[in-house]
């Protein structure tokens, strides 16, 4: 008898051919290589080598998929200083966590910022946890998610530079000769993670005596 003679195997296959995880992950690959602007249902659905009805069978709509994107890249976050740690120190180390997901993200960026959260249950789960740990350590509510979206912005930024070529900052200099300088200067070092960290510190520093000036 040959293989195509062979009675058909009856029941389901061992393992399912789609799952959200798998499809989560062939929809970060594909926007890796291709950007966001490529990420359609079709397309997706060939780099998976389904049919597109049968992704249509797991994820309903674009939304949904953008909503698993983001907290598929957003359990990489640590947030578990929040309540065991001051604040600014929480806030501190759940920054460089941050930035290091996104920077391994970084076409995902102009997505992610402004998608809703809800839908993502990780994602929601974090955002409390972060809350909840500004508001004991002090902070009043009105200010506490400005304080989340002032640090995030800055954390989102430096995710992007994280990206970005080396000789960005590269001119002649013939041409401004103080840039070309001062660029120079920077060789030898991770340029963007030195700006991160100035960065950061300031934003925290500025934090820390808002806070005090709340009476905090």
């Amino acid at each position: 008898m040959t293989p195509a003679d062979q009675p058909r195997r009856r029941g389901r296959p061992a393992a399912p051919l789609l799952s959200q995880e798998k499809i989560t992950r062939a929809a970060v690959e594909l926007i890796k290589v291709r950007g966001y602007a490529a990420l359609t249902m079709a397309a997706l659905a060939r780099q998976l080598g389904v049919a597109p009805s049968a992704l249509y069978n797991h994820v309903n709509s674009k939304r949904q998929l953008l909503l698993w994107i983001q907290d598929h890249v957003n359990r990489e976050i640590d947030c578990s200083d929040f309540g065991a740690r001051p604040w600014d120190e929480a806030l501190e180390s759940w920054a460089h966590s941050y930035r290091d997901a996104y920077a391994r993200y970084s076409p995902l960026v102009p997505v992610i910022a402004v998608t809703p959260i809800a839908g993502s249950p990780h994602t929601v789960a974090m955002y409390e946890q972060v809350a909840a740990g500004l508001r004991a350590g002090g902070w009043p509510d009105d200010q506490i998610v400005d304080v989340v979206v002032a640090v995030e912005s800055f954390i989102l930024g430096s995710a992007m530079d994280a990206a970005a070529p080396d000789d960005i900052f590269d001119v002649p200099s013939a041409q401004a000769p103080v840039l070309a300088e001062v660029v120079g200067a920077r060789v030898g070092r991770d340029a963007a993670r030195a700006a991160f960290e100035l960065g950061l510190a300031t934003v925290l520093a500025g934090l820390r005596d808002r806070f005090n000036a709340l009476g905090g």
